[in-house]
């Protein structure tokens, strides 16, 4: 099928048009350099045909929220949006030359290069998460590679998402996309943690990984063996069996039986490079956390962006005990922040240390609480109050009044302990299954922080579907 021919460019205040860059399904991609700061930069445009009102107003939406993720180190920056003349919307953002995918055909990664792409780009998918966004096209073409080398997530589906309604799945890119998308197109935390799973084998593998080499693989075929979800090993004899059996748990058919989250994921993969004795690759989590999180030995004091281990299997998270008990650190810092730290300290100055830690956290909780309380008493975020459920044969109905948001906030519904995209309307249709339980709760976020969720609801789909 011939690809079709980019749109025209745009004309941009303070922009010179270089060259297109690519086109897709719902946007163009031109590389334009900026006037002042002068810089080389990426814009992309929606195509005309797909713009609305409705259109134009859940991308500046949703492009609020790509400001805020693109904080990241690990996403793609966005410097600013904006609607042209011709009343395309467009983002501008960092200009990255490369992709994974120009590399990983080619030639084989090397497994510790592999892991750390795999880390970081996990980081970002759950950075997302928190904030209640799914990328919705985890793959190696969007895994762009900065002037400086490192791994950036980038389009996470604003496009996609602001047409939805009307195109549904037709931005799904099939190899990467866990059985249950391609089937209903429900996209979730789980079908994410999938889609991170086939973008780390793909890198390895050098191909998708339900690609069969010299055989059939159109769409159908392709589908036809997700669906099925029996993975083959990677093939390479220098990756290590614990690997395989992180990815293949990645890519379980049944979402249940995959990693929790991008979280689990990240410290699966964190596990792998401690067994092969490389260096922990970093993950980025928000400052926040490192700050709720218990000063445990071994840490070293002086390290504070190290957060405690992770529950190991049999504790908190109810798996049995692995045999190496390996510790998997999560970093909240900058890549270099555990350079130079020094020798653990004697058991005395480790008590002096952890004294003097939890001093310094109390302080800076309390002048934190105090700011917050001056910044926002007048203007607490809004709490769903009256959550409701009603049942339409294999269809749950979850709906709310609106407690009063404004431009600045949007809803988040969290079904059976998985958070589902930020909206604005009050009600969200969720497919069931005949005998099913669903329960819901609803809060309210802005500017990157949640309010109080609301109480749960429970609902029962009648086994006879009625």
């Amino acid at each position: 099928m011939n690809r079709r021919l980019p749109s025209t460019p745009p004309t941009l205040p303070g922009f010179v048009f270089v060259r297109a860059l690519g086109s897709g399904g719902f946007a163009d991609v031109f590389c334009y350099e900026q006037d002042m700061p002068r810089r080389v930069v990426a814009v992309k445009v929606l195509l005309a045909e797909l713009v609305n009102d409705e259109v134009r107003r859940m991308f500046r939406a949703e492009a609020d929220l790509m400001a805020q993720l693109s904080s990241h180190p690990s996403i793609l920056t966005v410097y600013q949006a904006g609607v042209a003349a011709d009343g395309r919307p467009y983002l501008v953002m960092e200009y990255c030359s490369s992709t994974l995918a120009e590399r990983y055909r080619s030639a084989p990664l090397p497994i510790s290069e592999v892991l750390a792409i795999g880390v970081r780009i996990s980081s970002a998918v759950e950075a997302a998460h928190r904030q209640g966004v799914l990328h919705r096209d985890i793959k190696p073409s969007n895994i762009l590679t900065t002037a400086y080398g490192h791994p950036v997530l980038g389009d996470f589906g604003i496009a996609a998402s602001v047409v939805e309604g009307e195109h549904g799945a037709a931005g799904v890119s099939i190899p990467w996309s866990a059985p249950e998308v391609l089937a209903d197109d429900r996209a979730s935390v789980a079908s994410e943690v999938w889609s991170l799973g086939a973008t780390v084998y793909s890198l390895l593998a050098g191909r998708s990984p339900f690609e069969v080499p010299g055989g059939a693989n159109g769409s159908a075929a392709l589908i036809a063996r997700i669906e099925k979800a029996r993975l083959n090993p990677t093939g390479r004899a220098d990756v290590p069996e614990r690997l395989e059996q992180v990815l293949a748990r990645a890519m379980s058919r049944r979402p249940a039986e995959r990693q929790a989250s991008a979280l689990e994921l990240l410290r699966d993969l964190q596990a792998v490079e401690e067994e092969l004795g490389l260096s922990q690759t970093p993950g980025d989590l928000e400052v926040q956390e490192w700050a709720s999180a218990p000063l445990a030995d071994p840490v070293d004091p002086v390290d504070r962006t190290r957060l405690a281990p992770a529950a190991e299997p049999g504790e908190a998270g109810g798996r049995r005990a692995e045999s190496r008990g390996a510790r998997r650190w999560v970093s909240d810092g900058p890549a270099d922040a555990s350079i130079g730290v020094p020798a653990p300290p004697s058991r005395r100055r480790l008590g002096w240390g952890v004294a003097a830690a939890l001093a310094m956290l109390v302080g800076v909780i309390a002048a934190g609480a105090g700011f917050w309380l001056a910044l926002g008493s007048d203007d607490p975020i809004p709490v769903v109050a009256d959550l409701r459920a009603d049942v339409d044969g294999t269809i749950v109905t979850f709906a709310w009044d609106d407690p009063g948001i404004d431009e600045r906030e949007a809803f988040l519904v969290r079904v059976e302990g998985q958070d589902t995209p930020a909206r604005r309307e009050t009600a969200l249709d969720v497919p069931a299954r005949a005998g099913e339980r669903l329960c819901a709760t609803v809060r309210v976020t802005r500017d990157g922080r949640s309010g109080a969720p609301s109480a749960e609801r429970c609902v029962e789909v009648e086994e006879s579907g009625g």
